[in-house]
């Protein structure tokens, strides 16, 4: 019985669009001490915007300062969307949560404009940022802002 050859074909590896990705993969990191702006997020194309899928990112290292005492604020920060065209770069996060580090900013303030600069740069189906920060005369807060409905 003669063997049957089959025959095997290179899957071609799919590549991501980078073409505006700066801060990823820099030698050297540029942290931003001034405050957060959307000028320090990058977005890369969703793939598949046609599918509904949830994105989690998650830190235990936030910091801010209480704008009236000057105290350090900690918290734990959970960013949770669903993409639409475009998807947040990680990095970009990294550095863009970094930025709160110096900044007089409450609580819900903060937590808020998270939500607010992250769907004016990536347009997401919908998104949640739930804030939770470490106690302050034994009181913890957790702030929950979302947009949008979430469609899964």
């Amino acid at each position: 019985m003669a063997e049957k050859k089959t025959e095997v074909k290179a899957q071609k590896i799919l590549m991501d669009d980078v073409a505006g990705i700066e801060k990823l993969g820099q030698s050297g990191t540029q942290y931003y001490f001034d405050g957060p702006s959307t000028e320090i997020l990058e977005v890369f194309p969703n793939r598949t915007p046609d599918r509904d899928y949830v994105v989690s990112y998650y830190t235990d290292e936030y910091t801010a300062r209480c704008p009236k005492t000057g105290q350090p604020d900690y918290g734990e920060i959970l960013i949770e969307y669903v993409p639409d065209k475009w998807c947040i770069e990680t990095k970009s996060l990294k550095l863009y949560i970094f930025a709160f580090r110096d900044v007089g900013i409450f609580m819900e303030t903060a937590t808020n404009k998270i939500l607010d600069d992250l769907v004016a740069v990536s347009k997401p189906k919908w998104m949640r940022v739930t804030a939770k920060f470490k106690p302050r005369g034994g009181i913890i807060i957790e702030v929950v802002t979302e947009y949008g409905k979430k469609p899964v």
